[in-house]
């Protein structure tokens, strides 16, 4: 439901009728985890990278078969 905004109680109050003190308790219960999530993004990032590493030359190796036999057709 767009708009709508839950309080603790989980019930849809209208965003613009929250009161204002209500609306900074929810903010800060919203901050989340910022360094929980730093952390996730540097280990995804480390993971593509390992991954990337290791299948680069087998990549390669398909790409450039690849091409050579699409450019074999065209011939």
């Amino acid at each position: 439901m767009p708009g709508l905004m839950t309080t603790r109680s989980t019930t849809p109050v209208p965003a613009r009728r929250m009161p204002p003190a209500a609306l900074r308790r929810a903010a800060r219960r919203d901050a989340g985890d910022v360094p929980g999530w730093v952390l996730v993004t540097l280990m995804t990032a480390g993971l593509v990278l390992a991954i990337w590493a290791v299948a680069s030359p087998a990549l390669t190796d398909l790409f450039t078969t690849a091409i050579a036999r699409v450019a074999s057709f065209g011939g």
